[in-house]
């Protein structure tokens, strides 16, 4: 899978993200060493951000969405489950509860280190994007206007945006 799109939270700085009040039982992995997966639910999936700061630090990238490069059949079967009509290649990992269910992220793997080649690992981009596109946040009420998602811009499998009804002005 390639990652075509993430968001960037930034702890306690930013009121968007899980960690703005403080660590707690569930957003304790984003206080940990950067490199490990925190995995939680949200609105009924399971969306993942890779911990991107020292250790006490709660900073974090969302992995909003994918394209599937190989094993399309096994993304599609993990999609399956909640849907009657064939998955299209492009819609596998769109979204980030859609990227969990593609890749088989399950709540056992939060916490994991992505980089000693655990049940999911993360690695090295084997090319960077032509066109790198830059823009708010998708459907997040506080700190709506932060310019740090970013996407491939030549990606048909980046979300599309969304502002949250409640969001205002930063």
């Amino acid at each position: 899978m390639r990652l075509v799109e993430v968001e960037a939270y930034e702890g306690a700085d930013d009121p968007a993200s899980h960690a703005y009040r403080g660590p707690t039982r569930r957003n304790a992995v984003m206080f940990g060493p950067g490199g490990h997966l925190y995995v939680y639910a949200l609105h009924g999936s399971l969306c993942c951000n890779v911990v991107c700061g020292p250790e006490g630090v709660a900073t974090a990238v969302l992995l909003r969405a994918g394209e599937v490069e190989e094993g399309h059949d096994l993304a599609r079967a993990r999609r399956a489950e909640r849907r009657a009509a064939p998955v299209a290649d492009r819609d596998l990992a769109r979204g980030p509860g859609n990227l969990c269910r593609a890749l088989g992220i399950t709540a056992a793997d939060n916490g994991t280190d992505l980089l000693e080649g655990g049940s999911v690992r993360l690695l090295p981009a084997l090319r960077r994007p032509a066109t790198l596109g830059i823009g708010p946040r998708v459907n997040v009420s506080t700190a709506a206007d932060r310019p740090w998602r970013f996407w491939d811009a030549t990606s048909t499998a980046v979300s599309p945006f969304k502002r949250h009804p409640k969001a205002l002005a930063d």
